[in-house]
């Protein structure tokens, strides 16, 4: 019995360790969100990287994906970008490739600008590290990174790592999609963000990467 009790007090231990990481990441992705959102510091850019997501959600385009675009066509439209990124690969839920559907949904938005298309990646690390060598070879030195508020702490991370590459002058810019503004850090993704957190931390990716 005494062996059986001991069990549960480490389990429980261990558990409250989780949740304990788990609520103290998502206080930090949460506060970061807002300060990107309110206090936004994006600088005059070659291009957005517009990172990507599921095309489609409940047979409708996805807003957390258009909002990403949108965001893109903000800077675009301010002029402190000249050419759109969007990477994204194949979804598993339909078969669509989000970097062409991102493309063509700017495109359906008005743009005719420059756009770059990154379309086999399926991950947010393999997000920035395939879409890197494209960006290169298309001259782009000043990068803003777009993607959604509680999103955007992990990216950061992962770039710091070194995930983009060297000789890249970043910037982050928040998207406020309709998924934000109706749920912000309730939202389903926001809430496992701090598991995929976790996640890529336990796999080495916030090492440096020289």
């Amino acid at each position: 019995m005494t062996g059986y009790r001991l069990a549960i007090r480490l389990l429980s231990a261990a558990l409250s360790v989780v949740l304990l990481t788990y609520l103290s990441l998502l206080a930090i992705i949460g506060i970061h969100a807002h300060n990107l959102l309110h206090h936004p510091s994006v600088i005059k850019s070659d291009a957005a990287l517009v990172l990507g997501n599921r095309t489609y959600l409940h047979g409708a385009p996805n807003p957390c994906l258009t909002g990403r675009v949108d965001k893109g066509l903000s800077l675009a439209k301010q002029e402190l970008v000249t050419t759109l990124a969007m990477t994204g690969g194949r979804d598993d839920e339909d078969g669509r490739i989000e970097a062409v559907y991102m493309a063509a949904y700017a495109k359906d938005q008005g743009y005719a600008g420059t756009i770059l298309v990154e379309p086999k990646s399926s991950s947010t690390k393999e997000n920035l590290e395939l879409s890197a060598p494209i960006l290169k070879a298309a001259g782009i030195h000043r990068v803003i990174i777009v993607s959604e508020p509680y999103h955007l702490w992990r990216v950061e991370k992962l770039v710091a790592s070194g995930h983009l590459g060297q000789g890249f002058d970043v910037a982050y810019a928040a998207a406020p999609s309709q998924c934000w503004v109706q749920w912000g850090m309730l939202f389903k993704g926001a809430l496992r963000e701090p598991l995929a957190i976790m996640d890529n931390y336990a796999k080495g990716y916030f090492r440096k990467n020289e």
